[in-house]
């Protein structure tokens, strides 16, 4: 069990004399403390094999503190503490703290996203071979994880092409009467018509899972003796069947690119700090394979030492995610003993860490290093550049400062149908794709086309949010300007909008084309000022038009998806009782969900599955209608 203490009351005090006055009631317990200011905001989490001696340190004036230590300590103005169980319990504590806190002065992951598996279904005669992101709830064996989507089809398209397993819904197996594209272009064995046997099919799924395994030479091994056969019995057609299926799984080799002998499973971690930044780079090795590489830029200060950043980024990364028997670093770490018991308890085995001197693991850490190193020169240099841009935007549009958070809006539809809006965020990092948001536009009394109101109805749910979730503006969400597609008569209702909410501080641009409407010639709006334009190579217009567009392709994107999947939606989904069985046999019996939807009530009752409930049911549900 855990007990959090209370919070002292002491407003006269700040710094070292508030942090002495808690001594008095802290004992030599495990645990994780909080560092708030005045505002009760969080300015550091931290955890301790010793709360009393942990807090005593940040007490004494004398002792050699950094200068960001100094700072927090200055800044402190009450703390909270939460005693557990054990020193693990408050490392694991500490890190999902701190991710969900986000303090100031922590080591903090920015970037944590799950990472896609190719899935080996088990609950169907013919397996189906695929992508998977997300929890590991259906049945069937999970391979990975890979670094990025492309990492996963870079692996799974030859795959496909040398097992021929299939990657199609379970639906539209059961409804093929013939075979589908993929087995014309020789990526699919078409089991769904019968064209290979239960019994071939089991044996190319188990060649799959052994080489995703890492048993690649021996799979390899027995496809050349299958060939060699063919060709010896002058089965030239199959030979060459076969001789494309070693080609296919060569080429996955020579793709993954490091492909070490030595190591089975390991992750391998890099960090490279320089200039106040730094970049991790991750590569993930699973079954002798190289699986791909992510790199992370946590936030850090400028006098955080390595062994620090590494282990916050371990804590973090590892929270929401299964960590691999073995971690290769390129840095030692602060308490790798506790951090392998917190990963082996998670775990549910033993997990090593380890930091190679010498050897193919050394070789592969020196590596994870030049691309983390190489990583964090360019993103500087970005870094640099945008900076300068986010200065020319600042004086081009008068503002007090450079935006730290610009919202860039836009809204796409066809005649008014499947409209959508979409919100797109640019900062001193570029473009921040987690905070982008789409809109479904809900307002029925709107006219379709109405952007006005399609607008209107975006901003509206946007500050209505912010306003509840960030009233006081601390959590960096508030826009510092406004991007508008769309002239003065835009920027004007959206004015209009703002005054209703009582955000008048917010600066906003209208951006819209030229006369001749061609890109190069937009002219920007303000409220209640003369239009201007930015001359035609100013780095600053490119950038605005980057920022457009990028807001433009996101809302088109989402609007597009949104069409295709109404254009596949079956009506026969949304009838109460018919699921996929039934939906199967109202579709043989009546050949599509048009004729379903006319058939009169005795119809309905005589296909088999459908009881006079159901029929019934069905019957109003289209009736009802229309």
């Amino acid at each position: 069990m855990t007990e959090e203490s209370e919070t002292h009351e002491t407003p006269a005090l700040r710094g070292y004399e508030l942090i002495h006055s808690y001594l008095r009631t802290l004992d030599s317990s495990p645990g994780v403390y909080r560092m708030l200011d005045d505002q009760s905001r969080v300015l550091y989490v931290g955890k301790a094999r010793n709360l009393r001696a942990r807090v005593s340190n940040y007490s004494r004036p004398s002792a050699q503190h950094s200068r960001r230590i100094s700072r927090m300590i200055s800044e402190t103005a009450s703390m909270m503490f939460l005693t557990t169980r054990t020193e693990t319990e408050a490392l694991l504590l500490e890190q999902n703290l701190i991710k969900q806190l986000k303090p100031k002065f922590n080591v903090l992951l920015r970037d944590d996203k799950s990472f896609p598996n190719i899935q080996v279904t088990t609950e169907h005669a013919f397996p189906q071979i695929r992508k998977h992101r997300g929890a590991k709830t259906e049945k069937g064996a999970y391979y990975g994880p890979f670094a990025s989507a492309g990492a996963v089809n870079r692996t799974l398209n030859p795959l496909q092409k040398a097992f021929l397993l299939r990657n199609c819904s379970d639906s539209m197996f059961e409804g093929r009467t013939r075979p589908c594209l993929l087995y014309q272009i020789k990526r699919c064995s078409a089991p769904c018509v019968g064209y290979i046997s239960e019994a071939d099919y089991a044996a190319s799924v188990r060649d799959a899972e052994r080489f995703l395994s890492g048993k690649s030479t021996r799979v390899q091994e027995t496809l050349a003796a299958q060939m060699a056969e063919a060709s010896e019995a002058m089965e030239f057609e199959r030979a060459a069947a076969l001789r494309d299926r070693i080609r296919a799984l060569t080429q996955v080799q020579t793709v993954q690119g490091i492909n070490p002998q030595t190591v089975a499973e390991a992750d391998v971690i890099a960090l490279h700090m320089e200039g106040g930044q730094a970049c991790v780079q991750v590569f993930f090795i699973r079954a002798n394979q190289n699986w791909g590489n992510k790199d992370y830029y946590p936030r850090v200060g400028e006098d955080v030492e390595p062994q620090e950043v590494l282990e916050a980024f371990l804590g973090q990364f590892y929270d929401t995610k299964e960590p691999p028997r073995l971690l290769l670093l390129n840095h030692e770490i602060e308490n790798p003993d506790l951090m392998c018991q917190a990963l082996s308890d998670k775990l549910g085995r033993k997990v090593e860490i380890a930091v190679p001197l010498r050897g193919e693991k050394a070789e592969l850490v020196e590596g994870a290093a030049r691309n983390a190193r190489e990583s964090l020169a360019r993103r500087m240099a970005e870094t640099a550049t945008q900076a300068k841009l986010l200065r020319g935007l600042a004086e081009a549009f008068a503002l007090d400062a450079p935006p730290q958070r610009i919202e860039v809006y836009d809204n796409s539809h066809i005649m008014g149908t499947n409209a959508v809006g979409g919100m797109i965020v640019a900062g001193p990092d570029g473009f921040m794709k987690n905070q982008y948001r789409k809109y479904n536009i809900k307002g029925e009394e709107l006219v379709p086309g109405d952007d006005f109101g399609m607008m209107k109805e975006v901003l509206t749910r946007r500050f209505t949010r912010l306003l509840k979730d960030d009233p006081d503006r601390e959590k960096g969400l508030w826009p510092d300007l406004l991007l508008i597609d769309g002239g003065a008569g835009q920027v004007s209702a959206v004015a209009e909008i703002m005054r209703e909410f009582g955000v008048e501080d917010v600066p906003m641009v209208g951006v819209a084309k030229g006369i001749d409407r061609d890109a190069g010639k937009e002219e920007f709006h303000r409220v209640g000022q003369r239009p201007f334009a930015l001359r035609h190579n100013d780095p600053v217009l490119y950038f605005v038009q980057r920022l457009r567009d990028e807001a433009h392709r996101f809302a088109i994107g989402t609007h597009r998806a949104k069409r295709a999947k109404s254009q596949m939606a079956n009506p026969l989904d949304e009838v109460p009782g018919v699921g996929a069985a039934r939906k199967r046999a109202l579709l043989a019996h009546f050949g599509s969900a048009k004729a379903v939807s006319r058939a009169n009530l005795a119809d309905l009752k005589a296909v088999d599955g459908v009881s006079a409930a159901l029929a019934e049911r069905i019957y109003a549900f289209f009736h009802e209608k229309g």
